[in-house]
């Protein structure tokens, strides 16, 4: 068991490494770049600055995506933004979503393997035992469609889920692909509206952003209308 939670801190601490690093690199070569993103100059420097960056840019920025769903301490709106205007729309998404096909398989094998414990080290103990205990949540008939909803929803906690998904009675391949693709319409979205931040449409990133909130709230209309026994609504609850 020691020897289990010494593997589980060295790991944490090799991702911090990680991350921290990552993230200097941006502050110091990208950040002053994107302050001046609102002008057609800016942006002119920041496609030659990302062009530049090649090979390298895709995976610094992967391995900023990586570290967001791992630590959960960065918030993966602004990381897809950034996808965006590095990579536009599509390839934006498609980037994204790869990358959290990969981190989403590691995690789960590692829950898998590791157990709670990892868990443990980046979420509260009550919040993990409640949901790993939950009716809703161990219902293998239906546990597919409760989760693709709250990774559908914008604004759940998806990197919670990601690390729970483990614990739960659900074939790792059936998981992994519902917490990547049931993304789509959020992850897609925010690189939209990066795409459209670097070429100066700001009118665009409003009308995406109203669309958003917009599919929001007919979402939650569905659920009110076909959950009569009010399941999602509750698994909502229990991950908030």
């Amino acid at each position: 068991m020691k020897e289990k939670n010494s593997k589980i801190k060295i790991l944490k601490l090799i991702i911090y490494g990680f991350v921290l690093g990552i993230c200097l690199y941006y502050i110091v070569h990208l950040f002053p770049i994107m302050k001046n993103i609102t002008t057609p100059e800016g942006r002119a420097v920041f496609k030659e600055k990302i062009i530049n960056d090649g090979v390298k840019g895709v995976f610094l920025l992967f391995g900023l995506e990586c570290a967001q769903v791992f630590l959960v301490i960065l918030p993966g709106e602004p990381l897809e933004i950034l996808a965006g205007m590095c990579y536009g729309g599509i390839w934006g998404t498609i980037f994204i979503l790869l990358s959290v096909f990969i981190t989403t398989s590691v995690i789960f094998i590692l829950v898998r393997k590791l157990g709670k414990k990892l868990v443990y080290e980046f979420f509260e103990r009550e919040k993990v035992d409640k949901i790993e205990k939950s009716k809703i949540f161990n219902n293998p008939k239906q546990i597919e469609l409760i989760l693709f909803i709250l990774f559908f929803i914008p604004g759940t906690p998806k990197d919670l889920l990601v690390y729970i998904g483990g614990l739960l009675p659900i074939k790792p391949i059936r998981f992994i692909l519902i917490s990547t693709f049931a993304r789509f319409p959020s992850v897609i979205s925010s690189t939209l509206a990066g795409s459209n931040i670097v070429q100066g449409n700001w009118k665009n990133v409003g009308w995406i952003y109203l669309l958003v909130f917009g599919l929001i709230i007919g979402v939650f209309i569905i659920i009110n209308i076909f959950d009569r026994n009010k399941k999602t609504r509750n698994a909502l609850k229990e991950i908030q």
